[in-house]
């Protein structure tokens, strides 16, 4: 599935592999707001890979920082 200007949508499933973390990750950065789904498919949320990266980047400079 694609999304606009034909970015490839990736699931949650695959977007927690593709960032190496677990889906509960994925879901929490969705609702801490580090992440938006780009698209739907039934109940599942899709997600652009590059959005799912600068999710990575910004979770993991901000527990940098913390510590």
């Amino acid at each position: 599935m694609n999304g606009s200007l034909g970015t490839p949508l990736i699931t949650t499933e695959l977007a927690a592999d593709e960032a190496g973390v677990t889906t509960a990750t994925i879901r929490k950065w969705v609702q801490r707001g580090h992440l938006r789904s780009a698209g739907s498919q039934g109940r599942r949320r899709l997600f652009r890979l590059e959005d799912v990266f600068a999710a990575e980047r910004t979770t993991y400079r901000a527990r940098s920082h913390d510590h």
